[in-house]
């Protein structure tokens, strides 16, 4: 059997997708072409193009499946909102393909259903950490608060731009910087 005939024995959109995680954790995002994700994944230059239409179409799946994810990772993290921060950057490490995907709205398509539904059960997951604290009332400014503190790190230890002394283990230094700032909202 030919390399471009080997996925008819498995999910070829999987594969696809797979192929796409791992080419935009070595391009980016914007960088990725379908051609080479059709030639990585072994299949024909139209195979991506059937299972997706185009590349917005690729990148669509691969945010909704991001919100999903993080989602998950917000909801075990349970209702304290120190633990939700540190599994949000810790979602963004491990899964840096999709957490790049995700936040940059001008590559995929941001009204379809399905990943608005994925990324309002996000948004639910970290409203609820922040609804379980005694919070200052205004929920929405409090989770909007609490989104850019944890996605700021994330997004920071991503580029490599904090400094040597927050360590090499990107929970724990989540855990000590995030949890300065609810220390100090517990002695206000």
């Amino acid at each position: 059997m030919t390399e471009t005939r080997a996925y008819h024995h498995g999910d070829l959109r999987r594969a696809l997708l797979a192929a796409a995680l791992e080419a935009i954790e070595e391009v980016g995002p914007a960088a990725l072409s379908l051609r080479d994700l059709a030639r990585r994944a072994g299949v024909s230059h139209a195979a991506p193009t059937h299972h997706f239409g185009d590349k917005a179409g690729l990148l669509t799946v691969l945010a909704t499946e991001g919100f999903d994810r993080l989602a998950q990772a917000l909801v075990g993290a349970g209702d304290d909102l120190l633990t939700a921060g540190v599994a949000y950057v810790d979602f963004a490490v491990a899964h840096r393909a999709y957490f790049e995907v995700m936040f940059r709205p001008e590559l995929h398509r941001v009204d379809d259903p399905e990943l608005t539904a994925a990324r309002e059960r996000a948004g639910a997951a970290l409203r609820a950490g922040v609804a379980a604290r005694d919070a200052s009332g205004d929920t929405g400014l409090d989770s909007l608060a609490a989104w850019s503190i944890a996605h700021g790190f994330a997004t920071l230890w991503l580029a490599g731009a904090l400094p040597d002394r927050v360590g090499g283990n990107p929970g724990k230094a989540a855990r000590e910087v995030l949890g300065r700032l609810t220390r100090e909202s517990n002695r206000t």
